[in-house]
């Protein structure tokens, strides 16, 4: 019985980390035509504000699945740890942000 549960644990997070390597695999896959459409609509001299516009939806994706998998990281750390990730990502969307509006 022991091994049996030892065999469902290790499979279980077996599962989970295939969950988050498809994740990131196929979030990494969106952004890549993402970036592309954007190249090549550049390339035929289309608009900078919609090459910009696909770009910026790349990078919300990007940081979006980055954040929910820092987060479920730090989620049952210590405080310290939270702390540094509400800073850090205080410091990526002001460093969006900043960009932006200047």
């Amino acid at each position: 019985m022991a091994n049996n549960n030892n065999s469902k644990s290790s499979s279980s997070s077996s599962n989970r980390m295939w969950s988050l390597n498809k994740i990131s695999f196929w979030t990494i896959v969106a952004v890549a035509i993402l970036y592309l459409v954007a190249m090549v609509l550049s390339a035929c001299g289309v608009s900078l504000k919609v090459v910009g516009a696909l770009q910026g939806v790349a990078t919300a994706i990007m940081i979006t699945v980055v954040t929910v998998l820092a987060w479920k990281f730090v989620r049952n750390r210590q405080m310290v740890w939270k702390i540094l990730y509400i800073i850090c990502l205080l410091v990526v969307l002001i460093g969006i942000i900043i960009p932006l509006v200047v």
